[in-house]
């Protein structure tokens, strides 16, 4: 590849699955009906959440945030990834990358403080039932979900900015399905320790900082659970809580490996596979985990596909 740096390189070339070329039209087809089901899926979701009378509580308003957020997630990576496979080339242009990677880290932040958020509405109506309406009222709610969203606008932007103001030289080829951190880092010149040492900070502020404190949420959860009298109470809390706490590991354990491990070539397919878990899976089995692992959701379901088969 030609030599060139950050005042004349126009575009850069994600690789994708470039390895792999006769797989091309079946990764299409395959992330087509994955798309389509994420969308239908998360979608459902938040449908019923809205029309159901009974799923008018903060776990169902959250879930429901949480399911829009999982489209919009998908949707800045998975649509770039069929066009990519339906032309078979991977130009994206500067800009358009420094954008995707922008929305990727700004919504990878929401959904960490969001999955949080859910941990701690969890926490209070099991540990604290007696205060629940009176601390995750209306007013609170919103102020969570709203905290969630716009936290981590401002940072990502100036990461992005910070890591875009590299100057680049050498290759243009990103070894990944999308403009990610790591990848493109690979591509800058000169020394990037101090910018490294920002995408730490910035994961252990966004990732580590609300997984813990996850942990410690269900830690008193789990504890308070065992407490209960009843085989039926212990029965009913664990299932509400374990959906959540899979969403968790799918999402915290690939996202965690991926911008906490130490940077080495060696691992470029690993951490090419491991995106897929946070920015595809976990949106897939999201709408799957709550609706067959809950029973207000699995009902709430039912009814709304009697209704829609009445009309």
């Amino acid at each position: 590849v030609t030599e060139t740096n950050i005042s004349t390189m126009m575009e850069f070339v994600l690789l994708g699955f470039s390895d792999v070329p006769k797989f091309h039209w079946f990764l299409f087809g395959a992330f087509l009906v994955i798309y389509m089901i994420i969308l239908m899926g998360n979608g459902i979701i938040i449908l019923i959440t809205r029309v159901d009378p009974t799923l008018q509580t903060p776990m169902y308003f959250f879930l429901s945030n949480f399911s829009f957020l999982e489209i919009c997630y998908v949707s800045v990576t998975l649509p770039r990834m069929l066009m990519d496979l339906w032309t078979q080339k991977g130009n994206i242009s500067f800009f358009a990358c420094a954008t995707q990677m922008c929305f990727v880290l700004m919504l990878g932040a929401t959904e960490c403080l969001l999955l949080a958020v859910m941990a701690y509405d969890r926490y209070v109506a099991i540990c604290h039932p007696l205060h629940y309406p009176v601390v995750m009222n209306q007013k609170m709610c919103v102020q969570l979900v709203a905290g969630s969203w716009i936290s981590g606008i401002p940072v990502e932007i100036g990461q992005t900015g910070q890591i875009f103001s590299l100057p680049f030289c050498g290759s243009n080829q990103i070894n990944h399905f999308f403009c990610d951190i790591p990848p493109i880092l690979k591509l800058a010149c000169g020394d990037i320790f101090v910018n490294e040492m920002v995408v730490y900070i910035f994961a252990v502020v966004f990732v580590t900082v609300p997984f813990v404190l996850i942990l410690g949420s269900y830690t008193r959860i789990i504890s308070t659970i065992l407490k209960l009298p009843s085989n039926t109470g212990q029965t009913k809390a664990f299932s509400t809580c374990s959906s959540h706490l899979i969403v968790v590991v799918l999402f915290y354990g690939s996202a965690t490996i991926t911008y906490l491990k130490p940077k080495s070539n060696q691992y470029e397919e690993t951490d090419k596979l491991l995106s897929l878990f946070y920015t595809i899976l976990t949106p897939l089995f999201n709408p799957m985990i709550y609706s067959l692992r809950n029973k207000d959701v699995t009902e709430a379901l039912r009814k709304f596909l009697l209704k829609s088969l009445a009309l």
